[in-house]
């Protein structure tokens, strides 16, 4: 057998041992997604990955500073 027959016949082996495990995975990436497939994609695939990524941690720190904002003023005053 060669190394993709193996893989396959170890995955059908785990999913027998693990039936849940793999259930609930399947169920995380219906809701996350796979992020795997989304940078194994074409070029404009992976600047628009790369764009929403960085959109999303700017936005994360944007609100970062503004709860400390925040919270020195609500300590100072």
């Amino acid at each position: 057998m060669n190394k993709k027959d193996e893989q396959e016949k170890r995955k059908i082996e785990e999913h027998k041992k693990h039936p849940m495990i793999n259930f609930a995975d399947s169920i995380n990436r219906s809701m996350i997604g796979d992020l795997e497939s989304l940078t194994k994609g074409s070029c404009l695939t992976r600047i628009i990955t790369t764009a929403n990524y960085r959109n999303i941690v700017f936005s994360f720190s944007m609100l970062l500073r503004i709860a400390r904002c925040k919270i020195i003023n609500i300590i100072y005053y």
